[in-house]
């Protein structure tokens, strides 16, 4: 979008927020670059120049403004609703992968040379997966200064910093301000939080958004010792590559309230973007809305309720075994048996609050599960052991940078593996917005109401004009029948 001036001085100037994320303004003459909604008075119109992302911004020599916070921005939609490698590269890179394993890793985990990847990404992006991954480095640096009290130079090794010198410089280049005045300035605004050991954040998004299914669908679906509902918050813990943790997730009217207990702060950056994937809030709601309101049998659903997102999964590889669980048993059986899983094979942990005892046990925990031991239908059974022994093995991989197409190939040639099972986990696991369920039971009850065609194959052909949105099509199309997943828990 960002090459498109006329549209691009048009959000500015009107301060759409919706746009937050999509592009990113630099003024020529201030040498500082904002985030369309920012609040002062638009710049002139010649001294305007705009880029795709926040590191181009910083690699031309601009500095973020302190008064919209531009590196705060809702993440681009686009890396959500793209599956090629530029999309994929992306996510990874907000996942902290460039930081763990280098360039080398993230062009390994694509299946690309390093030179291919840095080319793909300077072309669309203007600043390559060092640049992309230091500004993300910067971002979260600024959470750890401002909201925690760990003494700074932990803070720079925890943002991913090889060394103090280098977090120094950057903040310094990035915000116009020293690590220490950072935080000075953030003490004399609101305080960071009373307990110790937790990092309290808002998760920016795109308004509207609607809590009830979001929300509704994880709570109604928690399995015990691993996720619950607590005072208007969704909590769960986290498997992390240094560590665990435990999030809390509450709905605000203006943003997500995330409060992090970490083993590690390291951690941070990967578990603020399960966070955001969990919850779908780089989604552009606008654009997901406008296109089903054209279908007449669908916009008074969205009229009723806009906004909603798909609820996903911190982890691919425990919700396609949770998928697995739940084929043709109802929701509470489903928790029942995952939760048997978790209290027979996942590692145990603290919670001071003592809701939550386990993390979900990893694919090379259940690799050895005796199929006995499982209270499940014989045929499952070898679905379930099936599954876990590719995910151990690592001949099936999914995650946030996993191909679509590939992974629902690979998860049909499984035992077991219909099109039900496939799509859920490419809707929830994978992040495809255009994953469909025709066969599920809630679609055809509702497709019988609203006078939708009733078969699989016709419901399919109806639902090419809501392409590319049809994830988002299937929760709508949920809230005909009134099932818990569609409410908040009083």
């Amino acid at each position: 979008m960002h090459t498109d001036t006329e549209r691009c001085v048009r959000a500015v100037q009107s301060k759409d927020a919706r746009f937050d994320g999509w592009f990113f303004t630099a003024v020529l003459t201030t040498r500082i670059y904002c985030r369309p909604s920012c609040p002062v008075v638009p710049p002139k119109v010649r001294n305007m120049t705009f880029y795709p992302s926040a590191a181009a911004c910083q690699q031309a020599g601009f500095r973020a403004c302190k008064r919209c916070r531009p590196d705060t921005s809702p993440g681009s939609p686009e890396w959500n609703a793209r599956a090629d490698s530029v999309a994929r590269a992306m996510r990874l890179i907000r996942d902290g992968v460039v930081d763990r394993e280098g360039v080398p890793g993230l062009a390994s985990r694509l299946g690309y040379s390093a030179r291919q990847i840095e080319r793909q990404l300077l072309a669309e992006l203007g600043a390559g997966p060092l640049a992309l991954a230091r500004a993300q480095r910067a971002q979260t640096a600024r959470l750890l200064i401002e909201t925690t009290t760990l003494p700074l130079a932990e803070v720079a090794f925890a943002a991913g910093f090889s060394s103090v010198r280098t977090f120094n410089e950057t903040v310094r280049e990035v915000f116009a301000l020293a690590p220490g005045e950072l935080r000075t300035r953030a003490a004399r605004g609101p305080l960071a939080p009373a307990t110790p050991g937790v990092i309290a954040l808002r998760l920016p998004y795109r308004a509207p958004l609607n809590p009830s299914n979001l929300f509704g669908h994880l709570a109604a679906t928690a399995v015990p010792g691993i996720e619950e509902w607590r005072d208007g918050a969704y909590r769960r813990t986290l498997t992390l590559p240094y560590g665990h943790g435990i999030v809390a997730l509450t709905p605000q009217p203006d943003h997500i309230a995330c409060r992090l207990s970490l083993t590690d702060p390291r951690d941070l950056t990967q578990a603020i973007s399960r966070c955001r994937w969990l919850l779908d809030l780089d989604a552009d709601p606008v654009a997901v809305d406008s296109q089903l309101r054209t279908d007449p049998l669908l916009a008074p659903l969205v009229d009723a309720g806009p906004g909603r997102r798909v609820p996903r999964t911190v982890d691919g590889a425990e919700f396609a075994v949770r998928a697995v669980l739940g084929q043709q048993v109802s929701t509470a059986a489903a928790r029942t048996h995952a939760a048997r899983l978790v209290t027979a094979h996942g590692v145990e942990v603290e919670d001071p609050e003592g809701g939550l005892t386990h993390l979900f046990p990893a694919p090379q925990a259940l690799a050895g599960l005796d199929p006995e031991s499982l209270a499940l239908p014989r045929t499952r059974r070898t679905t379930l052991t099936t599954l876990v022994a590719a995910l151990a093995d690592g001949t099936l991989r999914l995650g946030t940078d996993t191909d679509w197409e590939r992974a629902r190939a690979e998860l049909s040639a499984l035992p077991g593996f219909g099109p039900w099972t496939v799509e859920v986990i490419a809707m929830r696991a994978l992040g495809d917005p255009d994953a469909f369920v025709p066969t599920d039971l809630g679609i055809r009850r509702a497709a019988e109401r609203l006078g939708l065609p009733a078969t699989p194959a016709a419901l399919t052909a109806r639902a090419a004009d809501w392409r590319p949105w049809r994830a988002y099509a299937v929760q709508y199309l949920w809230t005909v029948d009134d099932h818990p997943i569609n409410h908040l828990p009083a």
